[in-house]
């Protein structure tokens, strides 16, 4: 947890991996805001394949899957060709978790945002 929250119980949970510039960022951001926070990182407990799915529900297969990271890159032409629905997303990402658009965040009322919102970049 860092500073004084502003918000309402639960917590935001923020994903991600802790070596992540846009992570670190984000973590900076709230931290300043004196917002309380759950960081939770995918390398040490990888979200669940039901995780997964829900933020897809929530943001869209398409911007959930980071296709600029190192990651992806390394799956190869053949590999990211089967990656077609929601259903092959989820499961890869699964398997790979670092292929995940970061940070996911899951405020209190609910809602699943990715990435860092304009005002913190």
């Amino acid at each position: 947890m860092a500073g004084m929250t502003k918000f309402s119980s639960p917590t935001i949970v923020l994903f991600g991996i802790s070596n992540c510039d846009t992570v670190k960022k984000a973590r900076q951001w709230l931290t300043a805001q004196g917002v309380d926070y759950h960081f939770h990182d995918f390398k040490k407990q990888p979200p669940s394949l039901e995780q997964i799915t829900t933020w897809q529900q929530a943001v869209g297969w398409e911007k959930l899957l980071n296709r600029q990271g190192q990651t992806w890159r390394k799956l190869g032409a053949q590999g990211q060709a089967a990656i077609t629905d929601a259903a092959s997303a989820a499961q890869w990402l699964t398997e790979q978790p670092s292929a995940i658009k970061r940070p996911v965040v899951q405020w209190p009322d609910g809602r699943i945002t990715i990435g860092l919102p304009e005002n913190i970049k």
